[in-house]
């Protein structure tokens, strides 16, 4: 699976989301409005890109219900408003963390991080990976204050690069891992 990655456009201003925002598993049912919440959250992205051809902008309500039903994911609602989504796979002892879309009035809110931490913990991988645009400064910044750290770039050959980020999660034998022993 090709993950890609975007969050918030500003600096979080607080650690954590607000008390009353509520984490649950993401579902097919869900794809109506989590297409509308990528597209609304993907605008920042195509700004800062210069275009809006990419595909959290172009997918299809048909795609994402695909890739609800395929991958793994969490929604972030307050009072009951869908404000943030992520999606993520593991495969092969990865967490391949997907898109992170988040409202645009809630960013900067601590929403994304913390979707980002309740996939990690939701996860028996080894490692986390993501990626984000070379000019998503603002992405950069967050995942890397999150414990995420650069791995690759691979240019895209119109000046920008793609920047690949891991953070370890569970290492084999972790006494916090599930049936480990102590």
């Amino acid at each position: 699976m090709t993950t890609e990655s975007t969050d918030e456009a500003r600096e979080p201003s607080r650690d954590d989301a607000p008390s009353d925002v509520a984490i649950a598993t993401i579902s097919d049912a869900d794809a109506g409005e989590v297409l509308t919440l990528q597209r609304a959250a993907f605008v920042s992205e195509a700004q800062i890109y210069g275009s809006a051809d990419m595909p959290p902008l172009t997918q299809t309500l048909a795609e994402v219900e695909a890739e609800l039903r395929s991958g793994d994911g969490l929604t972030a609602r307050l009072n009951g408003r869908l404000v943030g989504a992520i999606r993520y796979v593991e495969d092969d002892g990865v967490l391949l963390i997907g898109r992170i879309a988040i409202a645009p009035d809630m960013q900067g809110e601590g929403i994304g991080r913390t979707l980002l931490e309740a996939a990690e913990q939701s996860s028996s991988a080894r490692v986390a990976e993501l990626f984000t645009g070379s000019l998503s400064e603002a992405n950069i910044r967050l995942y890397e204050a999150c414990g995420y750290r650069e791995a690759e770039r691979v240019p895209q050959g119109d000046g920008t690069d793609q920047v690949f980020l891991r953070k370890p999660l569970h290492q084999v034998g972790d006494p916090s891992e599930p049936g480990a022993s102590g």
